[in-house]
């Protein structure tokens, strides 16, 4: 600690330079925080898939809804211990996608069956169950628009089949929570409503986007998942059948490019910023050579050189660190109020900024610090008296 003025009164030496490669890092940090942030958002959902559950949809695309009559034929199969239907309603609250929040019709009794995950109140359950305009809110979706139980809102259909001419009228029956930390990856934003509902109040004209089956059985899942997928191989509408995990990968997969440029921007980045830094740290201990000298000659062992201007380093890279990860919590938390961008960040249950991505974010800083002031820490490490006063 007794050098600690030295290293700072260096660090105000030039505070111009100093001050752009602190940005500089604070840039690289903010980056790698904020898009780590994004890719953790869209494969979090993979935590919550069950082995024992199976997804049925459209071979060709889960754009084409899937036969009603489908759902008797598959609950004949043995080891299927039931089947709920499943659809994506893509409601909008208040006619705006900034208010959106996940909906869906499902079949309510075995879709909450094979739910157990979600905890309802057993007299929220009978009443959800009981009334056909009613619905089911995750508890973060409640504390968001300050529902309670026995409020009613209407919802408007983005899907053209599913518009009827007026908004949906719901009544919440029930607010359901999880416990985190026995089933991580719960989404606590959904609203679930009567596939019922949507299906008389379209003249029932609407059939079914998934079916959601759940086995006796998890080992058996992949001979369950051939054996529904043969039930309609020669059938109009042939259907795809997989494990809920690989259902959710699916749409993970998805961002499979996005996640790869996303990461080869950071790294080119934080490349980038390696080499600038190390630049700077290279300009300033070429400045000081005489004065490196003199330190030498004044008893400061190489080793002391070396320390002090790693220390440097490090100083510029944890102020810059802690600088990017103050921004990256800034922008996570405007996202979501930003038009367009923000309607896609909603969608992302558990968006923000985590402790392992705080933690990565200054580690990376600090090995930042480390690299670019290797280099030059043992350049002046291994510098020889004689030679930097010879330049004088």
């Amino acid at each position: 600690m007794r050098f600690l003025p030295f290293v700072l009164k260096h660090l105000r030496r030039n505070w111009v330079r100093t001050t752009s490669t602190i940005l500089a890092l604070a840039l690289c940090i903010f980056l790698l925080c904020t898009l780590e942030s994004v890719l953790a958002a869209v494969s979090w959902s993979l935590k919550s898939a069950s082995a024992a559950r199976l997804v049925t949809r459209h071979q060709v695309s889960l754009a084409f809804e899937l036969p009603l009559k489908y759902e008797q034929e598959i609950a004949t199969i043995p080891g299927v211990k039931s089947v709920a239907r499943e659809s994506w309603f893509m409601g909008v609250y208040k006619g705006d996608f900034k208010y959106f929040f996940p909906n869906l019709a499902v079949e309510a009794e075995p879709f909450l069956a094979m739910y157990p995950e979600f905890q309802l109140p057993a007299d929220q359950k009978q009443a959800f169950l009981e009334d056909m305009r009613g619905c089911i809110v995750g508890r973060k979706t409640a504390e968001r628009w300050g529902w309670k139980v026995g409020d009613t809102f209407q919802m408007e259909s983005a899907i053209p089949p599913y518009r009827i001419g007026h908004p949906f009228e719901f009544v919440i029956r029930g607010i359901y929570d999880a416990d985190l930390q026995k089933n991580p990856g719960t989404d606590l934003t959904m609203m679930y409503f009567h596939h019922k509902y949507l299906y008389e109040s379209t003249g029932r004209r609407v059939q079914t986007g998934i079916y959601v089956v759940q086995v006796d059985d998890p080992s058996k899942a992949g001979e369950i998942s051939k054996k529904i997928d043969a039930m309609f191989e020669n059938s109009a509408v042939q259907t795809r059948t997989e494990t809920e995990a690989a259902f959710r990968a699916g749409f993970v997969a998805m961002a499979g490019n996005l996640a790869l440029l996303l990461r080869g921007i950071g790294l080119a980045v934080t490349f980038t910023i390696l080499l600038v830094t190390a630049n700077t740290m290279s300009m300033s201990v070429r400045e000081r050579r005489n004065e490196i000298a003199v330190l030498k000659t004044l008893g400061f062992s190489g080793g002391l050189v070396m320390a002090l201007i790693l220390a440097e380093a490090l100083a510029m890279a944890i102020i810059g660190g802690a600088l990017g990860v103050f921004l990256s919590r800034g922008a996570i938390t405007a996202l979501p109020g930003i038009p367009f961008i923000g309607d896609v960040v909603r969608g992302f249950p558990d968006f923000g900024l985590q402790p392992r991505i705080v933690v990565l974010g200054l580690s990376g800083a600090v090995l930042l610090g480390l690299l670019a002031g290797f280099v030059p820490a043992l350049l002046a490490y291994r510098a020889r008296i004689t030679d930097m006063l010879r330049q004088l």
